[in-house]
């Protein structure tokens, strides 16, 4: 029984938010040139952009599904797929790449259980690569949030990624 009370909870805050976003398309209704800041306070919302959030933005702007897609992929810092809480991006630029970066990747996969461009089930990390993150000179680097970890060594990686589980 307290499963479904669980579920039933979850669904009444998935409305909710979608309450939310009902709002925030009315305050910009019928504006397509403001697809891009819509579409960052729905993600902001949700974590991510499921399609029920771009058939609501399509429909609220009057753009097509296809553009509103189009920006989503276009831009990287949209996303599809739920985010975890902390996003883990390792660089894979050349200075990296040589240094090790491609190891530090491995590593991270095996260890988070997940791929690059996938989220762990707990939804604590989101595991990604970058090209650049113009740390060369400390490669190879990674990333966590906002924060640089640059000359990281795979022994030590998940020492760093566990500080923000």
């Amino acid at each position: 029984m307290v499963a479904e009370n669980q579920c039933h909870c979850e669904q009444a805050q998935e409305e909710e938010l979608y309450l939310k976003l009902q709002e925030i398309i009315k305050e910009h209704q019928r504006r397509p040139k403001e697809l891009i800041m819509v579409l960052h306070k729905a993600q902001n919302l949700f974590g991510y952009l499921p399609r029920r959030v771009q058939e609501m933005v399509s429909e609220g702007l009057n753009v097509s599904l296809n553009e509103v897609y189009g920006v989503i992929t276009f831009y990287n810092f949209f996303s599809t797929v739920p985010q975890g809480r902390n996003n883990v991006k390792i660089c894979l630029g050349t200075a990296c790449y040589v240094r090790g970066g491609q190891m530090l990747l491995k590593k991270a996969e095996k260890e988070l259980g997940i791929r690059a461009g996938e989220t762990t089930e707990d939804r604590r990390y989101s595991l990604g690569i970058v090209r650049c993150i113009g740390a060369c000179g400390l490669a190879p680097a990674m990333l966590i949030n906002d924060d640089v970890y640059g000359r990281v060594k795979t022994t030590k990686m998940m020492e760093i990624i566990e500080r923000y589980g």
